[in-house]
């Protein structure tokens, strides 16, 4: 296999978030008299971190002071909530699996909270996933490359090694933009319609193929 490093958006991709992250947002417009969120409106919303997801979901003549109050009660709701529905999808844990048997590394990159990010990956996947890192200030959030590179810099792999695999518009941008191959999944939060209008090109329906992808990626020169 010529890859020796996978990058994972985690969202989506390995985890199915959506009913924790809906039950979250409703939770943090409760606090403020809003109405809630359906769960598609959620899935449409998340992809650019907490920030974005909570000006999506407010009311668009929110005041400042407000919205930065829905924001703290999502973090502290979200922070002892995030894991009470969420679980890998189907395959992931063998894929995985497989992936770590064949000695190549597994790293995960989200705009979600570096603390959600850290606490999932610890509790659900264990060493399978050797570094993880969500949101935080020292980093760009992607589109931008800073959350791949670190993973690249970690395991001392090149960009012409890695694949990078995402469920979503902005991870297709994220590979373009870190330089590394992408393979996008269509079991998450994005119809490949709107993938494909954002230049991706591979696909995955499940995690099977997900895996024969991988395996038969050649090294980019």
């Amino acid at each position: 296999m010529d890859t020796k490093l996978v990058i994972f958006d985690l969202d989506g991709t390995l985890l199915d978030t959506l009913d924790d992250l809906c039950a979250a947002v409703n939770a943090a417009l409760e606090s403020e008299g809003f109405p809630p969120r359906t769960r598609d409106e959620v899935r449409r919303f998340v992809g650019n971190g907490i920030g974005k997801l909570i000006d999506r979901a407010v009311p668009e003549d929110c005041a400042k002071p407000v919205r930065d109050r829905v924001y703290t009660a999502f973090t502290a709701y979200y922070e002892e909530h995030c894991m009470d529905k969420t679980a890998p999808y189907p395959g992931v844990l063998s894929l995985l699996e497989k992936l770590r048997a064949q000695g190549v590394h597994t790293a995960v990159v989200s705009n979600k909270a570096d603390f959600a990010v850290k606490k999932l990956c610890e509790t659900l996947f264990g060493g399978l996933t050797e570094f993880a890192v969500g949101e935080r200030a020292d980093l760009r959030r992607k589109p931008a490359p800073d959350m791949v590179f670190a993973a690249l810099e970690r395991f001392g792999v090149s960009p012409a090694d890695a694949v990078f695999v995402g469920d979503s518009e902005v991870d297709v941008l994220t590979a373009k933009n870190a330089g590394v191959r992408g393979i996008s999944v269509l079991w998450g939060f994005r119809d490949r319609d709107v993938l494909s209008s954002h230049g991706a090109a591979v696909f995955a329906a499940d995690a099977g193929t997900l895996y024969r992808l991988i395996a038969a990626a050649k090294r980019t020169q």
